[in-house]
């Protein structure tokens, strides 16, 4: 795997979309749990006031970045990343790849009826695919264990965990060595755009990297105050560390 940079005190790997790929190919077969996360705008921000996110972050064993600020923000720091690594590219890539190799996949996330529908479609998508199991992303604390304990009994090889941030670099970091997966990954709302609930941008936006503010047109009530408010401190986040330069 390639040096890793540091972004504004999160550890990321530069890798194209290709290396990311041969990277979980050794992963899953190695057999030994690895997480994954991805980092973009509102991550980096999260983890500057948060030292339990940072950690989690920084002792993955896969750092991508999905996003292209943070990608533009690395060139102008001198240490730049290779390309975005989207998140939703990389759950597609996995599922088809699954599909032919023979990986197993459990689906965690989401409400009931749109997890169910991502199996459902994706097993007609991908011939061959096998989602070994799956459930919604809503449980009471006392059921957490059982939660833990469906997704182990799955000897799944990859996991996708389709649940908000911080919370799903939480649960990942807290039972990953337990749940055994070869390669653990958060998706975020990735499952919501995989079934067509939510749209995603045009190809453009996406490159120009608009693909945020096409997100927030869709939910405008929901996405203003985490972009229009908490995500600004990412600004503040890059003077500093220009400045240390």
């Amino acid at each position: 795997m390639t040096k890793r940079i540091t972004m504004m005190g999160c550890q990321v790997d530069n890798l194209t979309m290709e290396e990311t790929l041969q990277t979980i190919d050794g992963f899953i077969q190695s057999g030994k749990p690895h997480q994954h996360v991805v980092v973009n705008v509102d991550k980096l921000v999260k983890a500057a006031h948060d030292a339990e996110l940072r950690r989690i972050i920084n002792d993955c064993a896969l750092v991508n970045v999905d996003g292209m600020p943070v990608v533009w923000a690395s060139r102008l720091l001198g240490k730049p990343l290779k390309e975005r690594v989207a998140g939703v590219d990389l759950f597609e890539a996995l599922m088809q790849r699954s599909s032919r190799t023979g990986w197993r996949v459990f689906l965690l996330g989401a409400r009931e009826e749109v997890v169910s529908e991502v199996k459902r479609q994706y097993e007609i998508k991908y011939p061959g695919l096998t989602v070994c199991g799956y459930r919604n992303g809503y449980w009471k604390p006392e059921e957490e264990a059982g939660v833990v304990e469906q997704i182990r009994a799955a000897q799944a090889d990859l996991l996708f965990v389709a649940i908000s941030s911080p919370k799903k670099e939480h649960f990942l970091g807290q039972y990953q060595e337990h749940m055994k997966i070869p390669f653990a990954m958060g998706v975020g709302g990735t499952f919501d755009v995989a079934v067509g609930r939510v749209k995603r941008a045009p190809l453009w936006m996406q490159k120009s990297g608009l693909e945020w503010f096409y997100r927030f047109l869709q939910e405008p009530r929901r996405m203003f105050r985490r972009y229009f408010i908490e995500d600004m401190a990412f600004v503040w986040l890059f003077l500093k560390e220009a400045a240390r330069r």
